[in-house]
């Protein structure tokens, strides 16, 4: 999956927003203004930080040469995951989708409602 895949991906989600909140190369993808996805433009091979399931995140990196404990990031919370390597694409969409759900879950009962009117 490529960059461009990766975003169209990411902004067709409901409630979510692109931002470059820390740098002009830092692309942080938010869904009601929470943090799901983060890459940096500027890093080859292309890899995102997104978030996981503090249990599942070990076994993912165990089993997984391109999952590795998120950098620059908690590495409870977050997963760095090299989007160029041999894992598959539906394994990759399924990976942000569970960042996006783990963070919606988290959202308050306000934005929760809020995004469901969306």
């Amino acid at each position: 999956m490529n960059i461009e895949l990766f975003r169209e991906y990411c902004l067709a989600k409901k409630g979510v927003t692109e931002e470059f909140p820390f740098d002009e190369t830092t692309l942080v993808f938010k869904v009601m203004g929470k943090m799901f996805a983060l890459t940096g433009l500027d890093r080859l091979p292309f890899s995102v930080n997104l978030k996981c399931d503090p249990d599942r995140a070990i076994e993912l990196r165990e089993y997984h040469n391109e999952i590795t404990p998120g950098y620059h990031m908690s590495k409870i919370h977050w997963n760095t995951v090299n989007f160029s390597g041999t894992l598959a694409t539906d394994m990759l969409y399924e990976l942000i989708d569970h960042s996006y759900n783990l963070v919606v879950s988290g959202l308050t009962k306000k934005l929760r409602q809020e995004l469901e009117n969306l």
